[in-house]
């Protein structure tokens, strides 16, 4: 143990080479949270964050300018209406709206 506190007797110790690989995993983990962070990760995993809000420019809210402007009939309001509701809608329980 005397050996590793003061260094091998003849100097044939590690010497400064050891610090190199705490300082390269720091580099590396630093890097990629700094990576993470740029991109736009908060912590929280992209596929587990809630509906993205298109506010006015929604492809529902087109759908429905669109059907009050008299460019689509209701037949087609109705199913494009179910089809986007699917993938931009809000679901809740027992398919309620």
């Amino acid at each position: 143990m005397n050996t590793l506190a003061h260094g091998f007797a003849d100097g044939d110790g590690p010497g400064p080479w050891i610090l190199l690989f705490p300082l390269m995993s720091a580099l590396v983990v630093g890097g990629a949270v700094f990576l993470l962070r740029r991109a736009g990760w908060r912590g929280r995993a992209p596929w587990r964050q809630g509906p993205v809000d298109f506010g006015e420019r929604s492809p529902i809210a087109v759908l429905g300018r669109r059907f009050a402007a008299g460019e689509i009939d209701e037949d087609e309001y109705w199913r494009r209406l179910s089809v986007l509701d699917e993938q931009f809608g809000r679901h809740v329980k027992g398919g309620a709206l």
